[in-house]
């Protein structure tokens, strides 16, 4: 398993992400942690602000946008797609969010089986991070788990499980999500739930049963 968890963008090891990649360089960027701000909000920032797929296309890492709502009862199509790349890029917002996504797409079950095989690396920033642990508990005092819920829809708080331990980006950081990290942070420590807290630029690097905490 190759995963690389970072608390903002790429960090600062974006090198160790590119090396971990390997030759198959071909990237899917998912953006589902935004799904409830527009489109053309998003298309502005991108173009103003921070564009992720020119940032990777920068370290040499072909990436494009890839929606999981186009792949929602469609496993095996959502599958063949993954399997032809080399790194799942998952862009933060709201966790929350982006797990109903990969839920009602299928994702957990495809990851799982594309990383026992070793044939991608998973990585992610803020939600993409979040998500990778076994659970959401505690992270709903970062993102709103109401958030583009309909209804009386349940919310669920499962992660993917692909990490063992919660991850908390931005602590102690100057983000404007800082003061929540601090207190998802507390609240983990008050449950004796075990989880790592990253500042901005830090990363997680995991490479089989190796994992790393990058500064």
């Amino acid at each position: 398993m190759r995963l690389y968890l970072s608390s903002q963008r790429l960090g600062r090891h974006a090198d160790t992400l590119v090396r971990l990649v390997g030759k198959r360089r071909n990237t899917l960027v998912i953006g589902n942690a935004l799904d409830y701000i527009p489109a053309a909000a998003r298309a502005v920032y991108a173009a103003t602000t921070y564009d992720p797929v020119a940032e990777l296309h920068a370290l040499g890492l072909p990436a494009g946008w890839f929606d999981l709502r186009d792949y929602v009862g469609s496993p095996i199509r959502l599958h063949d797609q993954l399997s032809a790349c080399g790194l799942v890029w998952v862009l933060g917002g709201n966790a929350f969010v982006l797990r109903r996504a990969m839920r009602a797409s299928g994702f957990d079950g495809v990851i799982h089986g594309l990383l026992a095989q070793d044939a991608l690396v998973y990585g992610g920033f803020s939600a993409g991070a979040i998500v990778a642990a076994p659970t959401l508990r505690g992270l709903d005092l970062m993102d709103d788990p109401k958030v583009g819920t309909f209804g009386d829809e349940a919310i669920s708080y499962e992660g993917l499980n692909l990490f063992p331990k919660s991850v908390v980006p931005h602590a102690g950081s100057g983000h404007r999500d800082s003061s929540g990290a601090d207190k998802a942070a507390q609240w983990l420590t008050d449950q004796r739930m075990p989880f790592v807290a990253l500042q901005d630029g830090q990363v997680i690097v995991v490479e089989g049963d190796r994992t790393t905490l990058m500064p």
